[in-house]
């Protein structure tokens, strides 16, 4: 049996295994495929990487029956199982990946797992038996684009601080916004002891602005707001790259077309 959904804080008493580190593993012949663990969890579409490394050092990855812990640890992809809370993890490599955009309404929570019992997140709102997670953050009190995949390669490179593609975001003030505050975060404002990029900012009405980022500090454009003495009412993105949330409504979604899974692998 697979799993569909993956859950944090586990209770380490349901694991029943001893930890131990990758040199007391039992040695064995290597497959045609070898690969790091945690990059295995990630393609197999259970988590991402950075995930994957987590459930690596919490102790809830079997190898064959054996708890590992240590990061770095390789397994034969077509002879070892590898197991979290129990349940076998299946990883089909020529598998065709999904690309998802959706539209995501007030108070749903970008996140593939519950911490608060009545809490909704992304992953209540698309119906698809694959594991699937979000790609970035949108703050809960945000709404807009968000992409979602298994593909464990794109997600580790579109969640890296190095890409560079474009995020577009129309913002609402409670305060009217002035034409000195648009410079300010065009030209990049002291966030945490680090100027933010330049960004570009256009007024679109006496509360309303586009702005446009390259870089994903959390919740950036709402505290690059509250530096100019103004906060944000509303905070919609609209586009990542190339993908567009166009028609969709909130909490909609749509499949990824091919063009659109180039543009974000380029």
């Amino acid at each position: 049996m697979t799993i569909n959904r993956v859950t944090q804080n586990l209770p380490k008493k349901e694991l029943g295994s001893k930890k131990v580190h990758l040199k007391n593993l039992p040695e064995q012949e290597l497959g045609s495929k070898k690969m790091r663990l945690q990059k295995f969890l990630s393609q197999a579409g259970l988590c991402s990487r950075r995930k994957g490394e987590e459930y690596i050092t919490a102790g809830l990855i079997t190898v064959n029956g054996v708890v590992v812990t240590e990061l770095g640890t390789s397994i034969d992809v077509e002879n070892d199982e590898v197991k979290f809370q129990g349940e076998i993890i299946k990883f089909f490599p020529e598998k065709e990946r999904i690309y998802i955009a959706l539209n995501k309404p007030l108070d749903v929570i970008a996140s593939c797992s519950h911490s608060h019992v009545g809490e909704k997140i992304v992953l209540d709102l698309i119906d698809i038996p694959d594991r699937i997670y979000p790609i970035g953050r949108l703050d809960k009190d945000s709404t807009g684009l968000l992409l979602l995949t298994d593909d464990g390669e794109l997600h580790n490179k579109l969640s890296h601080p190095s890409y560079n593609h474009e995020k577009e975001y129309i913002v609402t003030t409670v305060e009217p916004v002035s034409k000195s505050a648009l410079e300010k975060m065009a030209v990049g404002i002291m966030l945490d002891g680090k100027r933010t990029r330049a960004a570009q900012v256009e007024q679109l009405s006496r509360y309303k602005f586009r702005i446009i980022l390259k870089q994903g500090i959390n919740r950036q454009i709402r505290r690059m707001v509250e530096k100019t003495g103004n906060n944000v009412k509303e905070l919609i993105r609209v586009r990542i790259g190339s993908i567009k949330i166009g028609g969709l409504k909130q909490g909609e979604w749509r499949f990824l077309n091919q063009q659109e899974i180039n543009g974000l692998k380029s």
